[in-house]
């Protein structure tokens, strides 16, 4: 009796399988919004291609416009200020950078919450003090944390570099379905069109102490060349040793063959 019984569900497995299989339809509906979306625009950076390195005054560049546009609204967990010794930084210009924050603490008289000066050991503090507070003041929408966003989104530093300089009216031809609505803006190179990120950058918003342009696409690239930075901060190192163990491993290969030679020789096969 078991055995039919388990004939019969197996079978009624199998047809109800074919079933889905020839009923499902093999092509997705069409999505208008691919129309309108556009491909991340490279960025071409000095930590790219086989021989990786970090170009510093772009990425003290990069943390200014984080510091002074970015950190409004985006926080950065998982980097600590002493990090930022890899761009030349002295231990005491790292102190008087930090000391710039503030951040989290508990009043040691009180216990309340509190807040002191940052120091090289903190953590870039949240300018938020928790996810309600972020979405309240945000649409609704939650600012993501920036330490690896160049490792989390499709596309990469290119993705954000253009996202960053991707502002502009909505075309005319834009369906009605596909036009911003309050509080959100138009960006071709945001997955659904529109995003409730004002352009965070104008010309001219920050100024840097070397001179550098600080036009939107120019400041675009240094903050995103310091976001890959934050998402891989031992890049350089890390291909570094991989080049050495790829020697290692060449010059092991090439002894153990020739050692093979050398045992084998006087050997028939």
């Amino acid at each position: 009796m078991v055995r039919p019984l388990g004939f019969l569900v197996g079978l009624g497995f199998i047809t109800a399988l074919v079933f889905a299989i020839f009923t499902t339809p093999l092509s997705n509906e069409h999505n208008v919004a691919h129309d309108f979306h556009k491909e991340p625009r490279h960025l071409k950076l000095a930590s790219d291609g086989l021989k990786p390195h970090w170009d510093k005054a772009q990425l003290q560049r990069g943390m200014q416009v984080y510091k002074e546009v970015c950190s409004a609204c985006h926080s950065l967990h998982h980097v600590a200020f002493r990090d930022i010794a890899d761009f030349g930084y002295t231990e005491g210009q790292i102190k008087t950078f930090a000391k710039g924050f503030q951040v989290p603490s508990i009043n040691p008289d009180t216990g309340e919450p509190a807040t002191r000066d940052g120091l090289p050991s903190d953590y870039f503090p949240s300018p938020y003090a928790n996810e309600v507070a972020a979405r309240a003041a945000n649409n609704n929408a939650l600012p993501p944390d920036l330490s690896l966003i160049t490792k989390a989104r499709e596309g990469g530093k290119d993705y954000v570099y253009s996202l960053l300089t991707g502002f502009q009216n909505p075309p005319a031809n834009l369906p009605a379905e596909l036009k911003p609505g309050t509080g959100l803006h138009y960006n071709p190179y945001f997955a659904n069109l529109n995003l409730a990120m004002a352009p965070p950058l104008t010309k001219g918003q920050v100024t840097f102490a070397d001179g550098s342009p600080n036009d939107v696409k120019s400041m675009a690239a240094d903050v995103t060349a310091f976001l890959v930075w934050t998402a891989e901060p031992k890049l350089v190192k890390r291909v570094q040793v991989g080049y050495a163990a790829f020697l290692f491993l060449l010059i092991f290969s090439v002894l153990t063959y020739l050692s093979y030679r050398n045992i084998w020789a006087d050997k028939k096969h």
